[in-house]
């Protein structure tokens, strides 16, 4: 009954993640729930081990439908990858206590400032392009993946936000390459987690596929849909991200 419990919920963290990120909303609380003695450290490893794949699978499918900025986007990779294994140190030396009560706070300016550009990430229409395009992919690469390293939630739609107000993508574009840098921070999360013991492989296995299935169906639908139905399904996250994080924060 928990596997079967957790692997529904790594279904839907999949289903969100691959369309705007957020997936760690659904699982995360989901593995608290179900084993509410474990240390969480080990339900982080377990969440990480999942959603890996999940984001890597989408990555594969929309790199087969969406034009990637891979001279920009391998950069930005490699340095996400070394910015989250530093979060993660860094949380070892300090509490990230003091995100915890300014992150709803973030997250209401992204939801109203997204609200009130209603013409934003609509249309794909890049600002940078060669080096500059691959620094400020970097810049936005180490940045949140020193985020995702040292706390965590909210990480793929931070990518994704940024990348439509920053880099000037449209939606699809924009979670398109947010799913390559969350894979790879999610790796060294994980990687991580893995050397300190802290992951369950025994759950890894049904988790991740569920993860998979549900990360590929997402991918078909924001591919069907294009940029408004992703810009949709971001205000509704980012909005679910707000509550919970302040009921977190604040209750």
């Amino acid at each position: 009954m928990e596997l079967l419990l957790v692997s529904t919920a790594s279904f839907f963290a999949g289903f969100v993640d691959s369309i705007v990120g957020g997936g760690g909303l659904i699982l995360v609380p989901a593995l608290f729930a179900v084993f509410p003695n474990a240390h969480p450290a080990t339900l982080f490893g377990v969440n990480k081990s999942a959603s890996i794949w999940g984001t890597a699978a989408a990555t594969v499918q929309y790199a087969r439908r969406v034009q990637m900025p891979w001279r920009a986007l391998w950069p930005a990779a490699i340095v996400c990858f070394a910015g989250s294994m530093f979060g993660a140190w860094t949380v070892t030396q300090i509490s990230p206590d003091f995100l915890r009560r300014l992150l709803p706070l973030i997250l209401l300016g992204v939801l109203i400032y997204t609200l009130a550009r209603k013409d934003m990430g609509r249309n794909h229409a890049p600002r940078f392009a060669g080096r500059r395009e691959a620094m400020a992919a970097a810049t936005l690469g180490v940045t949140i993946g020193f985020y995702d390293g040292f706390f965590g939630p909210g990480t793929g739609s931070f990518f994704v936000f940024l990348f439509v107000r920053w880099l000037g993508y449209d939606f699809l574009h924009a979670s398109a390459s947010a799913k390559l840098l969350n894979t790879t921070s999610n790796l060294a999360a994980l990687l991580l987690f893995a050397a300190k013991g802290h992951v369950w492989w025994h759950l890894a296995l049904a988790m991740a596929v569920a993860n998979v299935v549900g990360s590929l169906m997402g991918t078909r639908l924001a591919l069907k849909h294009g940029s408004g139905f992703v810009r949709g399904a971001f205000i509704i996250v980012v909005g679910a991200l707000i509550l919970k994080t302040g009921y977190d924060a604040w209750v």
